[in-house]
C-alpha cells in the first residue's frame, strides 16, 4: 500500500449525497481516489435509493467482481519502489492518545440519543483559579485603535502614554482680577500709597493681546487674561481704590460709561510673578500625561486633561462587543403576556445580565440576543452563528443548556457544529459547577465592519455559556466574564473591579462549608461600629433563588472544608459595589 493512503480519507452521506473527504496533498488525493475510484458507482447507485438487501444478494465476491477489484487488486497499480525520489522520507503522523482518552473530552452526540449521553461528566473539575487562568490565557490580547476625544472615550483604556501637545497655560496669565505692573516700578515706592496711570486693559478672550506696558503704569486685567508684555505681577483689585475716571471709548453705546484712569496703591507690598501663572506651570509641553493603562474614568479628569493640553485623538484599546443569549424550549421572555403554563419559566437571566454587564462600562456594545429554542435541533446553532457572524460580537454570553441534560446542547453545538474548543465544562464551585468556557478561531466579521474599530476580517470569539440557575449566572458572570472584558480592554490585572477584602461573619448562626466546592455566598458587607468591614447573608442561598442576589454588594468565598464559620470568623469577600451603610 502506498504511503499516502495512511492519511485516513474521509466518506459519507446526507440525504442522497455521497461526501468525499480526501487529504490536502495532492499525492494523498490522487492515490486515495485511485483506492475507491472504481467503488463509487455502486456506493452512488445505493446513495440514490436502490434497496440495500438486493444489492448484497450476492455477497462481497459478486460486488468485487462487478467493480473490477479484489484484494489482491485495489484499483491502483502498486508502486514497487521502496525509494523515494525527491529526496526526503516521508514522516507518518500518529496520535500520542488513545481513541479513549480522546473521547472523554468530547461532548455528547445529541444525533446518539438520550440512552448514550454520558452518564458522567467528562469534562475534568477544575478549581477557580485553575479555570481564571484558562480565561485569561485564552482571551485575545487588546486591540489599540485611535479614536477622537470625545466624552463617549469614558470607559476605555489607554494604549500607549500621552504627551502634551501644548503648554498649559500657553501664556503669562493672572490668577486674579487686578492691575498687572511690573515691579521694579514699585521698588521707590515702598511705605507708600502711590497713585499711578491705567494705560490698556487685558481681558480674558481669544483675541486678547495687550500691548507693552510702560514702566511706572498699571494694566487693568481679568482672572485668566494674558499679562500684557514688561508686567511680572499683578496687584488684587482688593488692594487699590479708584483715584480718577474717565470716560470710556466714545464707541460703546453708553456715553456716560466710564473707567479708571489713575489708581491709588493700598499696598506696594508685591514680589515679581505673585498672582501669575507662568506658561506651562499647569501642563508643561510634552509633559507625560496618561500613561498606558490608565482607564478614562467617568469622573471626566482625564478627558478634561487630554482636552485642556491639545490632544485631538487618542490611542485606547477598542472595547468589545458583547450579546447575551439565553437558551431553552421553557424560557418565556418577560413581555410574554399569555398565561403562563406547564414547565413555562420567565427569562430573568437576559435583563439581569444585561443590566449587570453595561454597568460594568467595558464594552461598547452589550446586545439582546433573544431566546434560542432547544428544539428545532438547529435552532441553538443558527442563533450562535449569527451572533458570531452577524452581529460580529467578542464574546457571546448564554444561560442554561450546560448541564447534563439530553437537551444541553451548547457544548455539543459549540463543539461538533461551529468547531469550537471547550477549555473547561465542570468547575468545583458553588453556585456555577457547570459554568463552560469556549473559544472558536478564525471566525471573520462582516466585511462592512473592516473600516470600524481596528477589527481584523478573522479572529477569535469567546463564549460563555453560564448556568440556566440566576445566582449562578449571575455569580459566574463576575468571576468570569468580567475579568475576560478587562483583560479585552487592557485593563491591568491589578486594576479589576473586583476588589478582594477580608471580613468578619455577620450571621449569629455561623454558615457552613463545603469540603468539596468553593461558595460563593451573597452578602452585603458593610463598615461596623469597630471599624471593620462585616459580611450579612441575603438570606437562602438555593442556585435558583434570583432573590439571593437583591441587595448583595459582595460574595463571601467560602473555602473548601469541613465544619463552618462562626459568627465573628475571618473570612474573604469580593466587592462587587459600594459599602452597605453600618
Amino acid at each position: 500500500m502506498r504511503v499516502a493512503m495512511m492519511s485516513r480519507p474521509v466518506a459519507g452521506v446526507r440525504n442522497r449525497t455521497l461526501i468525499l473527504t480526501l487529504p490536502g496533498s495532492p499525492k494523498g488525493a490522487k492515490e486515495n481516489l485511485q483506492a475507491i475510484l472504481k467503488l463509487l458507482p455502486h456506493a452512488c447507485v445505493q446513495a440514490a435509493g436502490e434497496d440495500s438487501r438486493s444489492m448484497h444478494a450476492g455477497g462481497i465476491k459478486k460486488l468485487e467482481a462487478d467493480a473490477g477489484v479484489s484484494a489482491a487488486n485495489p484499483g491502483f497499480a502498486p508502486n514497487t519502489s521502496s525509494a523515494h525520489s525527491h529526496g526526503h522520507v516521508h514522516q507518518i503522523p500518529k496520535p500520542h492518545s488513545t481513541p479513549a482518552e480522546r473521547a472523554k473530552y468530547r461532548s455528547n452526540d445529541p444525533r446518539a440519543g438520550p440512552a448514550q449521553r454520558y452518564r458522567q461528566s467528562p469534562y475534568p473539575m477544575l478549581s477557580v483559579p485553575e479555570a481564571l487562568s484558562l480565561v485569561r490565557q485564552h482571551t485575545p490580547s487588546p486591540i489599540s485603535i485611535s479614536l477622537p476625544l470625545t466624552p463617549s472615550l469614558t470607559g476605555t483604556t489607554i494604549s500607549q502614554d500621552i504627551r502634551a501637545l501644548e503648554a498649559v497655560p500657553a501664556f503669562a496669565a493672572s490668577i486674579v482680577d487686578g492691575y498687572a505692573v511690573h515691579t521694579d516700578a514699585l521698588i521707590s515706592l515702598k511705605g507708600s500709597k502711590p497713585t499711578l496711570p491705567v494705560v490698556s486693559v487685558s481681558h480674558a478672550d481669544a483675541a486678547s493681546n495687550p500691548p507693552f506696558l510702560p514702566l511706572g503704569s498699571l494694566a487693568r486685567i481679568t482672572t485668566g487674561a494674558p499679562l500684557p508684555p514688561n508686567a511680572n505681577a499683578v496687584i488684587m483689585v482688593e488692594d487699590t481704590v479708584v483715584a480718577s475716571t474717565k470716560p470710556v471709548n466714545a464707541s460703546t453705546s453708553n456715553p456716560k460709561l466710564e473707567e479708571e484712569s489713575t489708581i491709588t496703591l493700598l499696598s506696594t507690598s508685591i514680589a515679581p510673578n505673585e498672582n501669575v501663572r507662568d506658561p506651562g506651570s499647569d501642563i508643561p509641553l510634552n509633559s507625560l500625561l496618561l500613561k498606558a493603562g490608565t482607564a478614562l474614568s467617568p469622573l471626566g479628569g482625564e478627558i478634561g486633561l487630554l482636552a485642556a493640553s491639545g490632544v485631538k485623538s487618542v490611542p485606547v484599546f477598542r472595547l468589545p462587543r458583547l450579546g447575551v443569549l439565553s437558551t431553552g424550549d421553557e424560557v418565556m421572555d418577560i413581555r410574554y403576556s399569555s398565561k403562563m403554563t406547564g414547565g413555562m419559566i420567565r427569562d430573568s437571566n437576559r435583563p439581569s445580565l444585561i443590566a449587570a454587564i453595561t454597568s460594568w462600562d467595558l464594552c461598547s456594545d452589550v446586545i439582546d440576543l433573544g431566546i434560542a429554542r432547544d428544539t428545532p435541533s438547529d435552532a441553538l446553532e443558527t442563533a450562535l452563528r449569527d451572533a458570531l457572524q452577524l452581529k460580529d460580537l467578542d464574546i457571546i454570553v448564554t444561560t442554561g443548556g450546560v448541564s447534563m441534560g439530553e437537551l444541553d446542547l451548547l457544548k455539543p453545538v459549540i463543539e461538533r457544529s461551529l468547531g469550537g474548543t471547550v477549555h473547561f465544562g465542570r468547575l468545583r464551585m458553588k453556585p456555577g459547577k457547570p459554568t463552560t468556557f469556549a473559544t472558536i478561531d478564525g471566525v471573520k466579521s462582516p466585511s462592512s465592519s473592516n473600516a470600524s474599530g481596528g477589527r481584523e476580517t478573522s479572529r477569535k470569539r469567546l463564549i460563555f455559556a453560564l448556568p440556566g440557575n440566576p445566582a449562578s449566572a449571575l455569580v459566574t458572570s463576575q468571576l468570569f466574564v468580567r475579568p475576560s472584558l478587562e483583560k479585552l480592554t487592557g485593563r491591568h490585572p491589578e486594576n479589576t473591579a473586583l476588589q478582594h477584602v477580608p471580613v468578619k461573619i455577620d450571621m449569629q448562626e455561623g454558615v457552613k462549608c463545603d469540603p468539596a466546592r468553593t461558595e460563593y455566598h451573597r452578602v452585603v458587607v458593610s463598615v461596623g461600629k469597630d471599624g471593620y468591614l462585616w459580611a450579612k447573608s441575603t438570606g437562602g442561598q438555593r442556585s435558583s433563588k434570583v432573590g439571593s442576589l437583591k441587595g448583595a454588594n459582595a460574595l463571601l468565598v467560602l473555602p473548601e472544608k469541613e465544619g463552618r464559620l462562626d459568627y465573628g470568623d475571618r473570612c474573604e469577600a469580593l466587592l462587587l459595589g459600594p459599602l452597605g451603610g453600618s
